[in-house]
């Protein structure tokens, strides 16, 4: 097993934003392998996150963010459990981080529990009729729907969208592992995007 020295905690605690001790003990379980470290992190993160979900979230802040040469905005409400929290850099770095998404990515809902069953089946109607004028055997037009409505929820729905400014976590992903470095319950409860014109 690799020696766990202060240079490798100090390091995976600046990727993750893990505590100094969670590093510590994910580097011990892991041998000293820096990946599985990570991965350990992110399952704590995620365990921890799933179980402060149901806590209230009253407190918060709204967040305004105005694109360069001021043709675009956006406002979004963030919220957390105290107002203590509402005022720390993690948390306003999160909200300032979802305001950018919103304005580089365009999203139309929070989630897709916001997106009316209307328009769900809308949407499965054009992809039906696409696979159909594609020529597609109709034992297979379901599940290429179902695939194509995968890839509408993680354009539409914010918590489903590539992070920009890192491809391999979603928002949901920033927004567990803000849970876990907080230790409080956020909730991204509206935005609004604002374009010159529009």
């Amino acid at each position: 097993m690799a020696e766990i020295t202060a240079k490798m905690v100090k390091d995976l605690r600046e990727q993750t934003g893990a505590g100094m001790m969670d590093c510590k003990k994910a580097l011990s379980e892991s041998g000293g392998d820096f990946e599985k470290a990570i991965k350990h992190l992110r399952e704590q993160g995620v365990a921890s996150a799933a179980k402060k979900a149901g806590r209230t979230t009253s407190e918060g802040i709204i967040y305004s963010y105005i694109h360069p040469g001021d043709k675009l905005g956006v406002l979004v409400e963030i919220n957390c459990e105290t107002d203590f929290v509402a005022r720390t850099d993690d948390f306003r770095n999160f909200a300032k981080d979802v305001a950018m998404q919103v304005a580089a990515a365009d999203p139309k809902v929070v989630s897709r529990e916001e997106v009316s069953a209307a328009m769900i089946e809308a949407e499965r109607e054009v992809y039906r009729n696409q696979a159909k004028l594609e020529g597609k055997p109709d034992k297979i037009i379901e599940k290429i729907v179902d695939g194509k409505m995968e890839k509408y929820f993680s354009e539409a729905c914010l918590l489903e969208q590539p992070f920009v400014k890192d491809n391999d976590l979603t928002i949901t992903d920033v927004l567990t592992q803000t849970v876990a470095k907080i230790g409080e319950n956020i909730k991204i409860r509206r935005f609004v995007r604002f374009r010159l014109g529009d």
